[in-house]
């Protein structure tokens, strides 16, 4: 029968793990690191599970020192201090796995399986800090992949809603990646226009096409030894999608207006906020590359999944605003984080920063209360000037009836424009008219929404 040791000075968890272990393995206990490690000097155990914070010696220690000394035993790494970079120290320092408590008594035995047949162990690595902030059980997933990915090459898409922090996720896996000190070099592809697109990647020849005045290195150059991270690859069109199938096969292309091939060693980070298993049903999407870049994939929850962590969001980016304009630090009261909580965060990460910034600027106190947020937190701002105070779906509904009698055609394009011209509106109010600002809380480029300005009068 296996040998496990478990190491936590909390005597309900080790009383738990114990009774429940001890019917497949032979189970001994201690109150702490450094009895394990005492112990170490007459028995070597199967594998080791360890908590990381304890009095004496900490799990970091006794990872420490069997990484030096017993290099192929097996330490699974448990803590109630949950972040991503508890995860990717632990991987970091040699553990072979990460269980953030709460856990669930099926994995540890799951794990553990894993672990006394000695296979999927992880070597060690350094690994650097990380600005990703979340203690919420849905973002301990996130952390996990990060810190068992922190050694690899491999290729990840990462799936996530608009404004979760997706290039942060792929920016974590770069530096904790054997490629750490070359370019990490990001491309959104919503934000390219299409013709440009394969200038942009694959860069061009003088006099490739009109305006080529000059020889232009492009992205898989400029990130050649690093990482490439190619944001909303659903956007990417079709014959693009076809050059990067070829350059991810044969780790070369031609610039356009170029007959010389360009050889490249780049890893590949991808990301969608879209559905791309429907784009390929679609034919938006082609199916070999879906399955070239969906070897691993990573999710992100949106901020509404995790409301747990706005205080501390929150609190951080009320800390990084007021730094920047040289200003004292505002905090949240209760009521305003209450508020905060139970918004429904269309924009996620992103659209809390951007109020925290509005708050840095706009608060009169010190101290925010709830009616200092803006009107969309506070719940009356799409039908603040409605008498009836209906759901907003039901006086959408009425105006819907009421532009099928005015238009004998197709109410899609009215609709679609009176609806941009709202948000883009409201986008420009709410950052002082400053176009930058107001792109950001759309989440879109400034040249983008300059674009929609145009087209929408």
């Amino acid at each position: 029968m296996a040998k496990i040791w478990v190491a936590d000075d909390d005597a309900s968890i080790r009383t738990i793990l114990e009774e429940v272990l001890s019917e497949s393995f032979d189970v001994s206990v201690f109150a702490d690191g450094e009895v394990l490690l005492e112990s170490l000097s007459t028995s070597i155990p199967d594998a080791i599970i360890t908590d990381i914070k304890m009095p004496n010696s900490s799990g970091y220690d006794v990872l420490a020192h069997i990484n030096n000394n017993f290099p192929d035993l097996p330490v699974i790494v448990m803590t109630a201090f949950t972040d991503m970079q508890a995860a990717i120290d632990s991987y970091g320092a040699g553990a072979f796995e990460y269980l953030p408590k709460p856990f669930d008594l099926e994995d540890v035995l799951s794990v553990l399986n894993k672990a006394v047949s000695k296979s999927d162990a992880l070597p060690n690595k350094k690994v650097s800090k990380t600005d990703i902030i979340g203690s919420a059980a849905s973002m301990q997933m996130v952390f996990r992949s990060i810190g068992k990915l922190s050694h690899t090459n491999a290729t990840v898409m990462i799936l996530g809603e608009s404004g979760t922090g997706k290039e942060l996720v792929a920016n974590s896996l770069h530096k904790n990646s054997p490629r750490s000190d070359m370019p990490f070099i990001a491309l959104n592809m919503a934000d390219i226009p299409k013709e440009l697109i394969e200038s942009e990647l694959f860069g061009h020849e003088k006099g490739a096409f009109t305006g080529a005045v000059e020889k232009r290195v492009g992205r898989f150059e400029q990130a050649n030894g690093g990482t490439l991270f190619l944001d909303e690859i659903g956007d990417m069109p079709l014959d693009t999608q076809t050059r990067l199938l070829r350059v991810l096969s044969n780790k070369e292309f031609y610039r356009v207006g170029g007959d010389s091939p360009v050889k490249v060693d780049v890893r590949i980070l991808a990301a969608t906020h879209q559905s791309l298993e429907t784009l390929v049903a679609e034919g938006k999407f082609r199916e070999d590359l879906f399955y070239r870049l969906n070897v691993i994939k990573i999710n992100i929850p949106p901020l509404r999944d995790r409301v747990t962590d706005i205080p501390e969001l929150a609190n951080f980016f009320l800390k990084k605003h007021s730094a920047s304009m040289n200003e004292a630090q505002k905090n949240l009261s209760d009521a305003a984080l209450e508020k905060l909580s139970t918004y429904s965060w269309p924009g996620n990460v992103r659209e809390l920063e951007n109020i925290c910034y509005w708050l840095t600027l706009m608060a009169p106190s010190q101290v925010i209360a709830a009616e200092d947020l803006p009107n969309e937190l506070l719940g009356n701002n799409f039908n603040r000037q409605s008498s009836s105070q209906k759901h907003w779906r039901e006086s959408f509904e009425e105006w819907l009836h009421t532009l099928k009698s005015e238009y004998s055609g197709s109410i899609n394009d009215v609709v679609n424009n009176n609806i941009n011209k709202l948000v883009i509106d409201f986008a420009l109010k709410n950052s002082g008219g400053k176009k930058q600002d107001a792109a950001k809380l759309l989440g879109i480029s400034r040249n983008t929404l300059a674009q929609k300005l145009k087209e929408l009068g």
